[in-house]
């Protein structure tokens, strides 16, 4: 059994450990809200510009189409891996490593694949085993649509160039404080879907429809970058507060079992030395 001096220190380390994740889930806790509220606002409008673009660029073809739509046999593949600049967030970051390495293993099988990294947790881990063709940290000390259009910008223009063939986005989608899910975009080329006749029909353009279209497309790709920036920073403050919730708790009952513990050595501590008074006692009047 640990001596007292030993279970006073582990107690009053463990205790300072409490403080210090309390004190980390309650700001986790109000950075949360903040970005919450900032995707929660931003969803509906990201949706619903995404639904229009491929209402309006269904009916493009030939030379009206975009080269952000154009299909190629896939050989060069860029990954945007959104991740965080610090830990203490439970599986968030490990999750994202993951999903790499899957896409890595299975999708990307054999191809010639290169990540942009935001984010320095998930570049410290995927630089050892994959070509990381950028890693960038400095965008969540100013998180805003600004400073993310710079990244989408090269991204497009790598893509129109022919640099990459297809671009993934993988991040962690906020649901809500205690679930993040890791979620698989197809970036580039755009995704379109068939629209009906009826429904295109509905709409009355000015300027032109490709106009439109072709003005729209980079504005909803800058936007889809975002929106995933905006989810991951949310999804990391409720996995971080949740992580800590979770070792303020484990703290709290490991303190408790050492208090029970101690109290006990010393009990027996103090019963030992009544003991050996009481038997001093007898010798003398023996």
């Amino acid at each position: 059994m640990a001596n007292l001096k030993e279970l006073r220190g582990r107690i009053t380390s463990i205790s300072s450990t409490m403080q210090i994740t309390s004190a980390m889930k309650m700001v986790s806790a109000a950075k949360l809200n903040k970005a919450q509220d900032a995707i929660t606002k931003m969803r509906p409008y990201a949706t619903k510009l995404t639904e229009l673009l491929q209402s309006l660029s269904a009916s493009l073809e030939g030379d009206s189409a975009s080269v952000y739509s154009e299909k190629r046999d896939v050989n060069n593949v860029l990954i945007i891996a959104v991740s965080s600049n610090r830990g203490l967030a439970g599986a968030f970051n490990s999750n994202i490593v993951k999903g790499v390495k899957a896409l890595a293993t299975n999708e990307f099988a054999g191809k010639n694949m290169q990540l942009l990294t935001i984010g320095k947790k998930a570049n410290d881990i995927l630089s050892k085993e994959f070509k990381i063709y950028k890693n960038i940290t400095a965008i969540f000390d100013d998180m805003s649509f600004e400073n993310s259009e710079t990244i989408s910008e090269e991204v497009m223009t790598a893509f129109a160039e022919g640099t990459y063939d297809k671009v993934v986005l993988i991040y962690n989608k906020f649901k809500n404080a205690a679930t993040q899910i890791v979620t698989t975009e197809q970036y580039l080329p755009l995704v379109t879907e068939e629209a009906e006749e009826t429904k295109v029909q509905e709409y009355i353009f000015e300027p032109e429809q490709e106009e439109i279209v072709q003005g729209l497309i980079p504005k909803a790709l800058k936007m889809q970058l975002y929106k995933a920036l905006r989810d991951s920073v949310a999804a990391e403050h409720g996995a971080r507060m949740t992580a800590m919730h979770k070792a303020t708790d484990n703290a709290t009952e490991l303190r408790d079992q050492l208090k029970l513990t101690y109290n006990k050595a010393r009990q027996a501590s103090i019963t030992n030395e009544i003991l050996e008074i009481v038997g001093g006692a007898e010798a003398l009047n023996n």
